[in-house]
């Protein structure tokens, strides 16, 4: 039986998956990241090699757990942190540690030091470490890049290069989704335990890859993915985007996405919130008792949390600085399970107002909600969603969607499947996970309370930067 590898660098950690044709893991393995590092002021980086080395220690545990024959794999999909920049030597060594998608330097034109030789997405570097090819996912490149969003090549205008900072010998030959970016050299397979030679598939961006490992296809289906950064995304036609949504590179050649609105620190702030919580060493034989616990008291606490509001800006967007996360309301009456079920409320809100805007762009109405990521395993959370949206939810069948649609486009790229369509029929599904309750009236008549105190924490915060010297 032929098997794929499908690689999925996220935020906080590396999932790798050993997949059949059937979409069937055979064996999988996962490596945290270490904290970003910022020493000075809107720096965010990946210390020293961390993103290599969570990648090559995941695949190694998983290779070591997977009892087939490692001879009948057939490729590897790699799938990395979009947004990320990677600058490397000649020799293909980081000639500085790998910025985040959280770093300011992304956002704008950043002209390279001498010594560096190239310039690259996460996805190009790691790519580089595994194959020795300096090619890189197209679908990976969205931000200040000089790319034809139309063509999905880089541009031919000389201006895109002059207001980016860069000039196209710095940059890597682009490959479609599922297009080969090269072999496994035999340095690589020593640090990874994947087999030498074996190809390596481009994917795109990992919001895409992971709608792609969902199912996302109907244009009346809106994805929420739910990791450290939150949007929605559902189908579009082109490369335009408006007020409401921008189109992203899909995870087949020439798919859009149109990508809502978002959250910076979603799911991060459940887990900020459980930090301050959580004892110094949690209970070994239950490491998640405190996860547990929280979401039965949340479970517990009554929709609009006894007059707690929680308002998610704790990285504020890149248009509005001054922005500040929040809770509002507390009167001493309330406890824990108030500000946890607070954020989930918070995230249901906002991400609801988000994807009404983007329905209304692209003037379509959406039949139901899927969901991905982590936080996708709160059953309050996709309650409190189906509640807030007034949509049924459904979650991917595999907890790491992102690390199934890597797979697809492994599979595709070396043949197991003829095409797109039959590889996600064969390897993706979902299943019902929530539908509108007696809550529903109850969430439509809090979500005009929640929209003002966003607002006006926003004013305030606006203030407060002007005002505290």
């Amino acid at each position: 039986m032929p098997y794929v590898v499908a690689i999925d660098n996220g935020s906080q950690s590396t999932k790798v998956l050993i997949v059949d044709e059937t979409g069937r893991i055979h064996a999988s393995a996962r490596a945290a990241l270490r904290p970003y590092e910022s020493s000075s002021t809107g720096q965010v980086v990946h210390p020293d090699d961390d993103v290599w080395d969570s990648i090559r220690t995941a695949c190694r545990s998983a290779m070591q757990r997977f009892t087939a024959d490692p001879a009948e794999i057939v490729g590897v999909g790699l799938c990395t942190i979009r947004f990320c920049r990677a600058l490397m030597r000649e020799d293909g060594t980081l000639a500085e540690p790998m910025m985040s998608w959280m770093d300011a330097r992304v956002g704008r034109a950043h002209t390279p030091a001498a010594d560096v030789a190239k310039v690259t997405t996460s996805s190009g570097y790691i790519n580089h470490r595994l194959t020795g090819s300096f090619t890189d996912a197209a679908g990976n490149y969205q931000g200040v890049w000089p790319i034809d969003q139309h063509t999905w090549q880089w541009s031919l205008d000389d201006a895109a290069y002059a207001s980016t900072g860069m000039s196209k010998d710095l940059l890597a030959q682009l490959i479609e989704p599922g297009g080969l970016l090269g072999r496994v050299t035999d340095d690589a397979a020593v640090d990874t335990g994947l087999p030498s030679g074996v190809p390596v598939f481009a994917t795109a961006n990992d919001k895409a890859v992971e709608a792609l490992g969902a199912g996302l296809g109907a244009s009346d289906d809106v994805l929420l993915s739910l990791g450290t950064y939150i949007a929605a995304m559902t189908p579009t036609g082109g490369a335009e985007s408006g007020a409401a949504h921008w189109s992203n590179f899909g995870a087949r050649p020439g798919q859009y996405l149109a990508e809502s609105g978002g959250i910076r620190r979603g799911m991060w702030t459940v887990s900020w919130l459980r930090s301050l919580l959580q004892s110094e060493t949690p209970d070994a034989e239950d490491p998640y008792a405190l996860d547990h616990a929280l979401g039965r008291e949340a479970a517990e606490v009554a929709a609009g949390c006894d007059g707690i509001a929680a308002v998610l800006d704790w990285l504020a967007p890149a248009d509005a600085l001054h922005r500040r996360g929040a809770f509002v309301g507390f009167s001493g009456m309330q406890g824990r399970g108030h500000l946890h079920r607070a954020i989930l409320e918070g995230i249901a809100f906002t991400m609801a107002d988000h994807i009404d805007a983007m329905a209304a762009e692209l003037d379509r109405s959406f039949r139901s909600l899927i969901v991905t990521g982590g936080g996708a395993r709160s059953d309050v959370l996709l309650q409190i969603l189906a509640d807030v949206t007034g949509l049924p939810v459904r979650r991917a069948a595999v907890d790491d969607a992102a690390g199934i649609g890597a797979a697809v486009c492994a599979a595709v790229g070396a043949g197991l499947h003829p095409d797109w369509a039959s590889a996600s029929t064969a390897m993706t599904a979902t299943i019902d996970a929530a539908a509108p309750s007696a809550e529903r009236e109850r969430y439509a008549a809090l979500r005009p309370w929640h929209r003002g105190v966003r607002a006006r924490v926003a004013q305030l915060s606006e203030w407060s930067e002007s005002h505290r010297g």
